[in-house]
């Protein structure tokens, strides 16, 4: 492994798929600001995921209805003013 290119700042912190409402612990150098309490009464920063290989169709086998209605009326709003909006 080559020196220097990999971060010192690897700290436990609990991942948490909101879809399927799965958390795991594991080490991570990815920032946060939210923290939770874990089963083991300590507290760790807390990485909020919207899918992961626990509610992915492709690992799972099966399909599951995921709310993307926030974030398409997220994108109309920011293209709403430019020339790729529709004019109708």
């Amino acid at each position: 492994m080559k020196k220097g290119i990999h971060p010192e700042n690897y700290r436990t912190v609990v991942f948490k798929d909101f879809s399927c409402d799965e958390a795991w612990l594991s080490r991570s150098c990815a920032p946060t600001k939210e923290t939770v309490v874990w089963e083991d009464g300590n507290e760790y920063p807390l990485i909020k995921l919207e899918i992961s290989s626990m509610s992915h169709p492709f690992f799972t086998g099966k399909m599951k209805f995921v709310d993307t209605a926030g974030r398409i009326d997220k994108f109309n709003k920011k293209f709403a003013n430019t020339r790729f909006s529709k004019s109708e």
